[in-house]
């Protein structure tokens, strides 16, 4: 009881505030990176299409908790 009540309030690294506009950024980011994607020419070794695809994945991952946490979802 004692350590919980001495310890500070938990501060997040962005702030709530920011989350909509970073929100916006990484989902436009991965529907440009979508277009770019379908876009690229087909190659015999796809190293450049998995590494787009890879990327605009893992912005849509952190985009979507990110709008999801700036509507009250807390996830």
């Amino acid at each position: 009881q004692t350590l919980h009540q001495s310890l500070p309030p938990f501060v997040p690294y962005i702030s709530a505030t920011l989350l909509p506009y970073l929100a916006f950024v990484l989902l436009m980011a991965t529907f440009a990176l979508g277009f770019y994607f379908s876009t690229l020419p087909k190659a015999t070794i796809p190293v450049q299409e998995v590494g787009v695809a890879s990327l605009a994945s893992v912005l849509t991952g952190f985009g979507v908790v990110a709008l999801f946490c700036s509507v009250g979802v807390h996830v």
